[in-house]
């Protein structure tokens, strides 16, 4: 009879204490139509989702706030925006697992892909085979407008910002440009600045801390139309050539806890994005895409040699 009391206690108390921890167990993701997806085990975590700090925190925390309730509507998985400090900072967590699926830039992307095996880039937005950055310049510079890419030779010994240190469109690009030209960064007046992201650079540049810089053409074409920019103080000077930028990476760690189909899944529903649908219509535009396509590694090629040439891969 003790024994039997002991067998008893014992049991209700391993019941006791497994109890709270029912709740936390998550369900298992299921297609649109509502089945497990082939080959698919239960979830014990969210998909969670990342991107490049390249533009005011608050607009990010709105885009991709309103891009997981979709993502998650879509995919049958619970899914969570998680914000980064900066770029480094982004592909540093895609390593280590702490981010699913990410939004980089080019150079980013690339960094991001080759530190995890089997990595995807999976789509871009329709704007991003043929990306350009601008130059920019505080009009009480003088700086004229530049027709040909020699003439950013006019650009030494003034003073100059990039965004991120890690940045595609902000840095990257315009410096294989300009030293295309000629010109490198110990050619400008007083020490490069670099400011963080594309926002920050516009009005680094409009209130005279720098007399040019370099940044996403879309971001800059954005803040105009929104009457953001003070069109007196900072001016265009140059529109880049085209390049390969922006687009959406995924982890393969993610076809082990949601089924072998999961990336595919992932890649139709960004691009299932519709226009004609108020709530995703809201997400492409903050976006500023008209829709999502399909993309693959081998479109950063170009990227990866000038990451390799400027030393930001090694």
């Amino acid at each position: 009879m003790v024994w039997f009391r002991r067998t008893v206690i014992s049991g209700i108390s391993s019941l006791l204490l497994l109890w709270p921890l029912a709740g936390c167990v998550s369900r298992t993701p299921t297609s649109p139509a509502g089945e497990a997806p082939a080959g698919g085990t239960s979830a014990t975590l969210p998909l969670v989702v990342g991107a490049i700090p390249d533009q005011d925190p608050e607009q990010l925390q709105r885009l991709y706030t309103r891009l997981a309730e979709y993502l998650s509507a879509e995919l049958g998985v619970p899914v969570e925006y998680k914000p980064v400090t900066d770029y480094a900072a982004a592909v540093t967590a895609f390593r280590v697992g702490d981010l699913d699926l990410v939004w980089f830039g080019g150079l980013t992307g690339v960094q991001a892909r080759l530190q995890v095996p089997d990595a995807q880039a999976i789509a871009q937005r329709d704007i991003d085979a043929e990306f350009q950055s601008v130059f920019i310049a505080n009009t009480g510079s003088n700086l004229a407008e530049i027709k040909d890419i020699s003439q950013l030779a006019s650009l030494k010994e003034r003073t100059f910002t990039f965004g991120s240190e890690s940045s595609t469109s902000g840095r990257l690009m315009p410096q294989y440009f300009l030293e295309q030209a000629g010109v490198t960064p110990a050619d400008f007046g007083g020490e490069v600045g670099f400011s963080g992201n594309h926002d920050t650079t516009i009005k680094l540049v409009e209130a005279g801390t720098y007399e040019a810089g370099a940044l996403n053409s879309q971001v800059w074409e954005q803040r105009v139309a929104e009457g953001a920019v003070d069109e007196s103080k900072v001016r265009v000077i140059w529109y880049t050539p085209p390049y390969y930028d922006y687009h959406w990476v995924i982890s393969p760690e993610v076809e082990e806890r949601y089924g072998e189909d999961f990336i595919e899944r992932v890649q139709a529903a960004l691009t299932r994005l519709d226009p004609s649908v108020p709530e995703q219509q809201e997400i492409l535009e903050l976006f500023g895409a008209e829709t999502f396509i399909p993309t693959q590694n081998e479109n950063y090629a170009q990227i990866e040699a000038i990451g390799r040439q400027i030393g930001k891969i090694q």
